[in-house]
């Protein structure tokens, strides 16, 4: 393996081949971000827009906030396609050829545009990511208020709080978000108290007309409250203390991945307090962890899969084996993932064998290709 310290050092050939191969993630980011944006305009005019009768800007703006969180599912297949084009189009301007006659190791064109690509998918983390889960979050809410316009949501509303001691179960006839509020109504509190070591025991039971998610409570409207052996107390308003907040509520009923990278340790530890398993938290800090592997390991798959002397033939078949391996990395992904949600294989080993897999067969194809 022909690797050096120079491989560190970007020279022009380094910066021309890395230039070529962000201009090509580009492209395949913009014809991703088209196809996406169209298809979920279509979706949300068909759904929201027809149920709530809403007009082309409002479906136009639950498209923009919606899309950003679709793309960054997506954008390991950028640097896929991207890469193996622009890898490709060298090849076919013998450009390639003329660098590898030169003495030029593949290794080292192609790893500034691998470490680029780990950079990136930092900056997808912790940057993009937690920008994502603002406008889907912002998207829920809008999207309910305005479905709620026309008719109620009577699906009923589950949300569990509790720390070590205390644990209260709520249970909402309708839900709603008022201007970032929580707004529950025909609302049901079933609270208990737990000693260390011991079972839950039932305290008390309050129903209540209303419940609103203030900070640090909930403050419930025309509340009754039951107690076992004594009598009912009513209440005007009533506050319930709180560890819930607006955002950790709605995240309730969205899927983990929408949550915030840096939102991820704080929902896993609500989830445990509140006696609920959080494998599915934990899997998805994982993936958050695991991303800037697979955007690296992605790059040098496409890359390794590109690299066939255009003079011998088949670089067509084998640039198109290299999008058929990537399609099948995302549906192995997909299973690891199902497989680490229930429970059958660790979180970790769930989230990041599959960019592992992708970055050992880039370097087992490029070892062959250029090592022989």
């Amino acid at each position: 393996m022909s690797v050096h310290l120079g491989a560190l050092r970007l020279g022009r050939i380094e910066s021309y081949v890395l230039t070529r191969t962000l201009a090509g993630v580009g492209a395949a980011f913009a014809v991703l971000a088209t196809v996406i944006t169209l298809v979920d305009f279509v979706e949300q005019s068909l759904t929201v827009g027809v149920k709530a009768e809403i007009g082309f800007g409002q479906t136009a703006w639950l498209t923009a906030l919606n899309t950003p969180s679709l793309l960054l599912t997506l954008l390991p297949f950028a640097f896929l396609a991207g890469v193996l084009a622009a890898f490709v189009g060298l090849n076919r301007r013998s450009e390639l050829i003329a660098m590898r006659a030169a003495g030029v190791s593949a290794w080292r064109f192609i790893f500034p545009a691998a470490v680029a690509a780990f950079g990136i998918g930092i900056i997808t983390v912790t940057v993009l990511s937690p920008a994502a889960s603002a406008m889907n979050a912002e998207y829920e809410r809008l999207r309910i208020s305005l479905m709620q316009e026309r008719a109620a949501d009577t699906g009923q509303t589950w949300l569990r709080q509790g720390d070590a001691l205390n644990q209260i179960v709520i249970r909402a006839r309708e839900r709603d978000f008022d201007h970032g509020v929580l707004r529950l109504k025909g609302v049901s509190l079933f609270v208990s108290s737990q000693a260390k070591g011991q079972n839950a025991e039932f305290q008390r039971r309050i129903e209540a007309s209303e419940a609103r998610l203030m900070p640090g409570y909930w403050l419930l409207t025309d509340a009754r409250e039951a107690t076992p052996g004594a009598e009912a107390l009513r209440y005007d308003t009533l506050s319930i203390p709180s560890t819930l907040t607006a955002s950790a509520a709605l995240q309730k009923y969205a899927p983990p991945s929408a949550v915030s990278f840096w939102d991820l340790w704080a929902a896993i530890t609500h989830t445990e307090q509140a006696g609920f398993s959080a494998t599915a938290y934990r899997l998805a800090l994982e993936e958050m962890l695991a991303t800037p592997l697979l955007f690296a390991a992605m790059s040098i798959l496409a890359a390794a899969f590109s690299l066939r002397l255009i003079r011998l033939g088949g670089l067509a078949v084998l640039a198109g084996a290299g999008v058929g391996l990537g399609f099948a990395l995302f549906f192995f992904n997909q299973f690891c993932q199902a497989l680490g949600q229930t429970g059958a294989i660790p979180p970790f080993a769930a989230a990041w064998t599959p960019p592992l897999l992708a970055l050992l067969s880039g370097f087992a194809l490029l070892c062959y290709t250029e090592d022989g």
